[in-house]
């Protein structure tokens, strides 16, 4: 029996996906207002394109792109714009961002339909993406449009879409590839078309065996799509790590996954893409997991893009007695809050509610033991140990000299830490006052 595909080190938390694995993906209600932020992706934030007082519709355009590495943004209801402000967004900041007050009808825009899309060229498939808004829905948020049009002297020969979903809690993409397995193979054949790629695969981690068989389901008469069964360990689902666990290949320090000559898109990324090259469809709702023991009802929804977490934790019956600390994203690389009137983005993977029993306060930590057990765990092959260290004493160049630019932040380090060191945050500190 050949091994389970996987990468080196990481680590085993417990995951918890009982809590909305079985659960269906439901429609959320239609939202009375929505925030819009300008910006939901890496890159140039939009341009709006509305006033206060325009009616708008379902699916319109209302912020273009200011560069090549941005992604325009669409209404997801139908009503009035009563305001374009800065308002909070779930990773801290204050962002421009349109209100759009609904007005019940979710009256839509024209889609135009491409009943032939199969025969579309890679630059009409590539406009059609861009022109939807499309980024990836893992948790980066990189316009997927720039993702497939790599250097010319970048050869990309390998499509690999993410359905390892490794974070803890998460099961949005679970209930995709379950439920939609025909659609994310769809939309994996047309990033592969509009790549000019003949090799595809999914990986997808063995504690979701209900995935598994849906999508070898799926591909079972396509010859250039294979389904790899993942070990179930924390980070699989990182870009580097899959590329390494499939393909045995490893990206560069300071590379990037085209150094190597694959690309990778998160299972809703693929369903987007499918929807918006074969229905017109833009980006303007996308599966959250909504979980926790903090939280009374989990759930698997699809929810309109600009919907308040507030929102959507109300139609999920609200906070539990002794909820404790909400998180958007899983507990891993999440971002926690300090108000609920924050909106649902186009890299909203979920909302998780942590009670005080599974909450762990670091806001005490001790020096730095020397254990060693950041390093034997951390999947870049970094010294966290050392990196935290410069990063607390402001030696933010040094940090930089030991590849700090190389950590993608996936927590494993924070997880293992006896002396409960805020790993993480020291990294973003250290990277946000050098340049890469």
């Amino acid at each position: 029996m050949s091994k389970t595909a996987t990468f080196e080190r990481g680590i085993h938390p417990k995951y918890h996906k009982e809590l909305a694995s079985e659960k269906s993906i439901a429609r959320a209600a239609l939202p009375d207002r929505i925030v819009v932020p300008v910006s939901q992706h890496i890159g140039a934030p939009a341009k709006p394109e509305v006033v206060i007082g325009d009616e708008v519709k379902r699916g319109q355009v209302i912020g273009s792109t200011t560069g090549f590495v941005s992604s325009p943004i669409h209404s997801s209801i139908s009503g009035k714009v009563i305001a374009i402000a800065d308002f909070p967004t779930s990773v801290g900041k204050m962002v421009q961002s349109i209100v759009i007050e609904s007005d019940g009808k979710d009256e839509p825009v024209v889609f135009n339909e491409n009943p032939d899309y199969a025969g579309l060229s890679p630059d009409d498939i590539k406009t059609l993406i861009k022109d939807a808004g499309i980024v990836g829905m893992g948790g980066a948020a990189f316009p997927t449009n720039v993702k497939l049009s790599p250097p010319k002297e970048k050869r990309i020969d390998t499509v690999i879409i993410n359905g390892a979903e490794c974070e803890p809690y998460l099961t949005a993409d679970h209930r995709l590839m379950a439920e939609h397995p025909k659609e994310v193979v769809e939309g994996l054949k047309i990033i592969m078309k509009s790549l000019g790629v003949k090799e595809g695969h999914i990986g997808i981690e063995e504690n979701k065996p209900d995935a598994i068989e849906a999508m070898r389901s799926a591909v079972a008469c396509e010859t250039d799509i294979k389904i790899w069964p993942l070990e179930v360990k924390y980070p699989q689902g990182a870009e580097k790590m899959l590329i390494r666990a499939i393909k045995g290949r490893e990206v560069p320090s300071k590379g990037l996954p085209m150094d190597v000559g694959a690309v990778v898109q998160n299972v809703g990324t693929a369903l987007a893409v499918y929807e918006a090259v074969r229905f017109g469809k833009p980006l303007i709702e996308r599966v959250v997991t909504i979980t926790g023991t903090g939280i009374k009802e989990p759930a698997n929804m699809m929810v309109r893009i600009g919907t308040l977490m507030s929102d959507v934790i109300e139609q999920c019956g609200g906070l539990v007695e002794g909820a404790v600390k909400v998180i958007s994203g899983g507990p891993m690389m999440g971002f926690a809050q300090w108000t609920l009137d924050v909106p649902v983005v186009k890299g909203t993977s979920g909302i998780l509610v942590m009670a005080h029993d599974e909450y762990v306060s670091s806001d005490e930590y001790s020096a730095c033991i020397r254990c060693g057990s950041c390093i034997d765990v951390c999947p870049m092959g970094l010294n966290p140990s050392i990196l935290s260290i410069y990063a607390e004493k402001g030696f933010f160049e040094d940090a930089k000299e030991n590849n700090l630019f190389d950590c993608f932040e996936c927590g494993s380090c924070a997880y293992v830490c006896p002396a409960k060191r805020p790993m993480v945050q020291f990294m973003r500190l250290a990277k946000s006052q050098v340049k890469p």
